[in-house]
């Protein structure tokens, strides 16, 4: 089975990132087509890109460098939990993907994104650029979480009906992906 990193890509206290990851970790379980892992990056606790050494090189100094790029470079697709902030991407997020670059190549990438009206997706559009130089896929098809704050009840992520067969449908899509791009990685 494929290995899918799912990507809680806030650290700010207070965050939405951690209860929508966890209920999208959990469908993903359920989907039962990955084996799935929780990456959270407030828990690996990058700072901002410490490396005196190029990412293409690899020679990593930090253990956790170290540490990240084991996850990355053991995941065969990724599903980036990505919040909106001024009409962009989480600086922990982008700088996270920054530290690394051959552990993402020929990888396919999913997003569940939340914010207000747009959902988040204009954080998606932003993240689909530094990928796409990657060589990561991101796919098109989403989970787009607008007004994440009626959906929440005592912390906990509710989601819907229509959130989770948009889950579903992202699955098997990054499944045909994820397969497609594995002859790449050989």
């Amino acid at each position: 089975m494929p290995k899918l990193s799912v990507i809680i890509g806030s650290t700010r206290p207070g965050r939405i990132g951690l209860p929508v990851g966890q209920w999208f970790f959990e469908l993903a379980k359920r989907h039962g087509k990955f084996e799935v892992g929780l990456v959270d990056l407030k828990e690996l606790n990058l700072p901002l890109l410490d490396e005196p050494n190029h990412p293409r090189l690899a020679d990593y100094v930090h253990e956790h460098t170290k540490i990240w790029s084991a996850i990355v470079k053991a995941s065969d697709a990724f599903v980036f939990v990505t919040p909106e902030y001024n009409f962009s991407v989480a600086p922990a997020l982008l700088n996270a993907i920054d530290y690394l670059f051959h552990e993402w190549t020929y990888k396919a990438a999913g997003f569940v994104s939340y914010g207000g009206i747009s959902g988040g997706m204009r954080s998606v559009h932003a993240l689909k650029q530094p990928l796409g130089t990657l060589k990561v896929v991101g796919i098109p098809e989403a989970v787009t979480i607008s007004f994440f704050a009626q959906l929440m009840e005592n912390g906990v992520f509710k989601g819907s009906e229509a959130l989770e067969k948009a889950s579903a449908t992202m699955l098997d899509e990054l499944l045909r992906w994820t397969d497609a791009l594995a002859v790449l990685r050989r």
